[in-house]
């Protein structure tokens, strides 16, 4: 765990560090102060002992002097008595430690005593010499005494001398009793320092205790409140309350500033919440906010016996709608959506149902309450119904479905992802099975996404393989039965698996985009065949018509990869038909009626295969620039037995010459079927009467047989 070391912490240690620096300080001055009290003491005691010195010298000078003058005459009558008064007046004071008279030949004649035991003998002690020789005033010094003699004179004739001799004990004694006052009064002085410094630590210590608190108070304690806020914000609570702080400093700044940030972040958060869980057009919960909450709702439903359905809706062919309107128009359409999917939700969703939006044009609904696969078909039902009604946008109304998967919890799966999963699966069958309904999963869907997965991944290079090819089937002329031309058709002969019907892998290969990659080469190699049959001629062109997938005509780009395709093959426009189907063209009337316009301009013909299957009217021929129109097998196969089929047979081939349209009639299987066509004006015809599809060398020995 790291030591945490905070602004207060590090106050108190700097404090602590100024604490000490003074301390030292403190310290120094005292051990200075100590080094001048005693070099005070010394230079005192010094100045002590030359004051006592200078004091005795002169002492026993002026007593030496007073005294010879004083015993001048006792000591010339040798007047004993007056002699010895006189010196034992001067030997009262303690200072002085004997007193000497004597003669000129150094012998004793008084020592102030009453007895006088040395009258008359010689002084013999060390100094005696000395004095007894000295001239005039004269100091001598031992260890114990300080001596000062002076000759007695009557005139100028010296009659003798005297001796002082001043105790050196009693001066040391009063040395130490002055140097000991000294010290005494620099102790005290030095203690009254003390005392002074004392105080000024306690002072400096109160300071920074006093500091400290107004720290704590004024810095640390606001610093560790904003503190404390940021980790709640960091930690995802943004509701930090108002500091309410006052204060008209930088700090009170700072903690105002601080309470503006939070606010400002919490309503920031509060946005990007709402940006991050609800769909910015629709306003409904987007997929993370829908699997937060289906992940929780799981978690309850477990072991409860209590059921979930999800409801995967998908609108059916929204994309033209960009494509053709536009984006904004799109929009437009996606927000009527969901304010159709919401009152249904509303309305037979239950309470607790919840709507989101997946992205694009999938929604996806959940509900929980009673009886949850009666509830979701009925929901399913409803929003297929409301779905289908037009779109009134931009002044224009646009015609779209719903696909709609419904999985069930824990029936199906028992975790969200499998779910999602599964409601997905259970959606695009509801779209491979026609679109515009519902479909329930079930385990089968598995299997037959598994398959068609891998049908696409089988198909990727199929044509590479070899195991592609294109077929062609005869178009017949009902006047005289004369082949005029051929439709190209794909097959796929897959090693193992066998032969492939077209109606499954051509949608596969459209689902996939695998399409745009496998239409060019249909078209390329049907180009190339067609320049062949020309080289056979008669005089009679003939014609290769080419189906266009609905995801090719989207693209935009279709005149031109068919100008490349007639440039490198070198066919005639007029001998190229393609095919379009009518729910691919009614889908995006305005942009295919541009398009066709484009490839008339280069002399390629337009025919509408599986006509009467989509169009609301036959007026949108007048609007659809097309050369011909192949009316649908399901209408010939019924010619016989249904005369409504053979009513409405005949309007269309009727309607389409009137406009000027060549009538194409595939799926004629009879020939009572083919002189039905006949009777009625149909242009052209095929069928396995006529002929199956056949391999491009077949149909050339065809043509040739057909020729002779």
């Amino acid at each position: 765990m790291k030591l945490r070391f905070g602004l207060q912490a590090r106050f108190l240690v700097a404090m602590a560090l100024v604490l000490l620096v003074v301390l030292v300080m403190l310290g120094v001055l005292l051990q200075r102060q100590r080094l001048v009290e005693r070099e005070s003491e010394t230079l005192s005691s010094d100045v002590i002992h030359q004051l006592v010195d200078g004091y005795l010298h002169g002492q026993g000078r002026e007593l030496a002097t007073r005294l010879a003058d004083n015993l001048a005459n006792p000591l010339y009558y040798s007047d004993l008595d007056a002699i010895g008064s006189i010196l034992r007046d001067q030997k009262r004071d303690d200072l002085v430690q004997y007193l000497m008279v004597f003669d000129t030949a150094g012998h004793l004649v008084h020592d102030g005593s009453a007895e006088i035991e040395g009258y008359g003998q010689p002084m013999g002690d060390p100094l005696a010499a000395a004095a007894t020789a000295a001239a005039g005033p004269h100091v001598q010094a031992t260890a114990q005494v300080l001596e000062v003699s002076a000759p007695i004179r009557v005139g100028s004739e010296r009659i003798g001398g005297v001796r002082i001799g001043l105790s050196m004990a009693v001066a040391h004694r009063f040395e130490q009793r002055n140097a000991e006052r000294l010290r005494g009064r620099i102790d005290e002085l030095s203690q009254r320092h003390q005392g002074w410094l004392a105080l000024m630590l306690l002072a400096l210590l109160a300071v920074l205790v006093a500091a400290a608190w107004y720290v704590q108070r004024l810095l640390v304690r606001p610093i560790r409140q904003l503190a404390a806020s940021a980790r709640r914000i960091e930690a995802g609570d943004y509701s930090v309350q108002d500091h309410g702080d006052t204060r008209n400093d930088e700090l009170g700044d700072l903690v105002r500033a601080f309470d503006r940030m939070s606010e400002s972040v919490a309503r920031h958060d509060r946005d990007v919440r709402r940006m991050a869980y609800t769909d910015a057009l629709t306003g409904l919960t987007n997929r993370l906010a829908f699997r937060e909450s289906l992940d929780h709702r799981l978690m309850l439903l477990r072991g409860s016996g209590r059921q979930l359905a999800l409801l995967f809706a998908d609108i059916d062919d929204f994309k033209r709608v960009n494509d053709t309107l536009g984006h904004e128009a799109g929009d437009e359409a996606l927000l009527q959506f969901a304010n159709r999917i919401r009152e249904a939700v509303e309305k037979y969703g239950g309470d607790d149902a919840l709507l989101a939006r997946f992205g694009g044009d999938e929604f996806v609904i959940l509900i929980q309450e009673g009886d949850v696969r009666a509830s979701a078909t009925r929901l399913a039902e409803v929003l297929v119904a409301e779905l289908r009604r037009p779109l009134d946008i931009h002044e224009r109304q646009v015609f779209l479905g719903t696909s709609i998967g419904i999985t069930l919890f824990p029936e199906d799966a028992s975790s969200a992802t499998a779910l999602m999963k599964n409601g997905d699966i259970a959606m695009y069958q509801a779209k491979v099975a026609g679109k515009n309904g519902f479909r329930f999963y079930s385990r089968a869907m598995d299997h037959a996404v598994e398959r068609r997965v891998h049908m696409e991944q089988e198909l990727r290079g199929a044509w590479e393989r070899g195991e592609l090819s294109v077929v062609y089937q005869p178009v017949c002329r009902t006047s005289d039965g004369r082949v005029v031309g051929a439709e190209a058709l794909l097959r796929w002969q897959h090693p193992m698996l066998g032969t492939i019907a077209p109606s499954v892998f051509i949608d596969v290969a459209e689902q996939s985009g695998l399409i745009e990659q496998i239409g060019p080469r249909v078209l390329l190699a049907a180009c190339t065949e067609a320049v062949r049959w020309m080289q056979l001629g008669e005089g009679e062109k003939l014609f290769v018509s080419v189906n266009v997938s609905p995801r090719e005509l989207r693209r935009g780009d279709l005149p031109e990869v068919v100008a490349e395709c007639l440039r490198e093959t070198g066919l005639p426009a007029s001998s190229l038909h393609l095919e379009l189907t009518e729910t691919s063209v009614i889908s995006d009337e305005l942009q295919a009626a541009a398009l066709l316009a484009r490839l008339h301009s280069t002399g390629v013909k337009v025919w509408l295969d599986d006509f009467g299957t989509g169009f609301s009217g036959l007026s949108h021929l007048r609007r659809v620039p097309v050369d011909g129109v192949k009316i649908d097998r399901s209408f010939v196969a019924d010619l016989q037995r249904d005369p409504d089929d053979l009513a409405l047979t005949t309007a269309i081939i009727a309607m389409a010459h009137s406009l000027g349209i060549t009538v194409v009639a595939e799926g004629v299987e009879k020939e009572s079927q083919y002189n039905l066509l006949a009777e009625r004006g149909c242009d052209l015809v095929q069928g396995y009467w006529l002929s199956h599809p056949v391999s491009a060398s077949e149909f050339t020995h065809l043509l040739a047989r057909r020729m002779r």
